[in-house]
């Protein structure tokens, strides 16, 4: 196995998943007009810029409220912040004693190994900290993070992003994954990624062997926020890891103007799960500065859950959830459907009605 300090640069990406990272291009291909590409060079300056060819090809150019573009393609208004919005909305920093690593939880530990993706979603709630030049898990750092987790046995589950940690090199996967297998105490992986829909070619058969090790259960939480994302490439990429018997949940983000409403949000779940994806989370927008136009009161969040409860399968329902600012811990966020009354307990149906229960 090679050293784990070498686990560092990222392979160049191929011809067929470079990624438009510059406002000239966008514009360049259409899908910015010269008038909204006047200041867009300080967003880009703030916060990074890519777009795949696979992303590139879903957006309709002539709707300006197409729900890939609103994802990507970046808008003046990102450099709008309001007060209650931060650089750490989570509060990450408070949780890392070391650098690349997250302990909030007692027995998972975050460890975002990469600091790039293939694209960069609008909404992220790491934008301040992600990018091309930023930083990475690499050499002594990450040999001091995988010190701290071989040196604390409560640790059952290892969280690897980012980031997107699918943008390293299968040998890299392939060290890091036997580096943490080897550990008697460390019984699961968990990858969180949005390469195999936005870049699904880097999702080779090599590179899903590569997650797998028969001491450990692998994870990938796959990221979609939008039915249109399921092309048949990123559908084969699923499969891929589907079949090597790797378990699949998904996570996806509650966004104005992109999934916020119910015929949409019941496609996109009802496509995670005949791709044999149990849908998981169902993020409310995290507090990140200059994305407050992509954030819905919770009222309408709750709203859309009651039409899911209704409408779906028990497979298709996600937790709608929102990490509590100070980084305390995630709050579900769906209504209650049990509440006491005179007679014992009464339970809430899909249908919005009240059902005495005597038990």
């Amino acid at each position: 196995m090679a050293p784990l300090a070498k686990i560092e640069a990222l392979p160049p990406p191929t011809q067929a998943e470079a990624a438009s990272t510059r406002i000239a291009d966008l514009e360049a291909r259409g899908l910015i007009t010269p008038e909204a590409a006047i200041g867009l060079d300080a967003v880009a300056a703030r916060y990074a810029v890519a777009v795949t060819p696979t992303m590139l090809g879903l957006i309709d150019k002539e709707d300006p409220q197409d729900p890939i573009r609103a994802q990507f393609i970046p808008q003046a208004r990102e450099l709008d912040q309001t007060p209650h919005e931060s650089a750490d909305p989570i509060d990450d920093a408070a949780f890392s004693p070391l650098p690349g690593l997250v302990h909030r939880y007692e027995d998972r530990v975050l460890l975002k190994v990469v600091s790039a993706c293939p694209v960069y979603c609008r909404f992220c709630f790491r934008r301040e900290m992600v990018g091309p030049g930023g930083e990475a898990l690499v050499g002594d750092h990450l040999d001091q993070a995988l010190a701290y987790i071989r040196a604390r046995p409560q640790i059952f589950e290892v969280i690897l992003t980012g980031g997107d940690p699918f943008m390293l090199s299968p040998r890299r996967v392939r060290d890091l994954t036997q580096a943490l297998a080897a550990m008697a105490h460390v019984k699961v992986l968990r990858w969180h990624t949005r390469v195999p829909v936005v870049a699904p070619e880097r999702v080779s058969e090599d590179f899903v062997q590569a997650l797998r090790t028969e001491s450990v259960a692998t994870w990938v939480a796959i990221h979609a926020n939008h039915p249109r994302e399921f092309t048949p490439a990123a559908q084969e990429a699923i499969g891929r890891m589907r079949e090597a018997g790797i378990s699949l949940v998904s996570q996806s983000v509650l966004l104005r103007g992109v999934n916020d409403r119910l015929e949409v949000l019941q496609e996109l779940m009802r496509g995670f799960v005949a791709l044999g994806v149990k849908p998981y989370y169902l993020h409310h927008p995290d507090l990140a500065p200059g994305t407050g136009h992509f954030r819905l009161p919770i009222a309408e969040g709750q709203e859309l859950m009651r039409g899911l409860r209704r409408t779906l399968t028990g497979l298709a329902q996600p937790t709608y959830v929102l990490d509590v600012p100070g980084g305390a811990f995630k709050a579900p966020l769906d209504l209650p459907y049990v509440q006491e009354s005179g007679a014992g307990l009464q339970l809430l149906d899909g249908t919005g009605h009240w059902h005495d229960y005597k038990g």
